[in-house]
């Protein structure tokens, strides 16, 4: 991340696939907060911890589903007969308190489309 401060980066990505990257997650958004650049991410919790925007799937859905499959299972349906599921709802949040200290105007009609603005 030093090299953040070096080079010429407007913005930045933080995909949610890597489970080491949401591991550094509070050090990235530290970072990022350092540099006063706009971060975002695939997971809402970064938002929640000071990032700028995410948009993803619904862990909390997710989850839930996971509980699904756990009780057919456990009910001695074989896990091979479950279909394979993707995410269904997917959510835009956004950080206005972080937009306001990086100085971002945020346009109305994105607060409108947002799923939640934490303020």
């Amino acid at each position: 991340m030093d090299n953040i401060h070096r080079s010429n980066v407007g913005a930045v990505i933080v995909l949610p696939d890597d489970s080491f990257l949401f591991d550094l997650r509070p050090s990235i958004i530290q970072q990022v907060s350092l540099s006063h650049l706009p971060s975002f991410f695939g997971l809402r919790e970064a938002v929640e911890e000071g990032g700028l925007m995410s948009y993803g799937e619904d862990l909390r859905l997710s989850y839930s589903r996971v509980a699904y499959y756990l009780d057919r299972i456990v009910k001695g349906q074989k896990p091979t007969d479950l279909p394979v599921e993707q995410p269904t709802k997917f959510e835009l949040v956004v950080n206005r308190k972080t937009a306001k200290t990086l100085g971002i105007k945020l346009p109305p009609s994105l607060l409108v489309q947002a799923d939640e603005v934490i303020e």
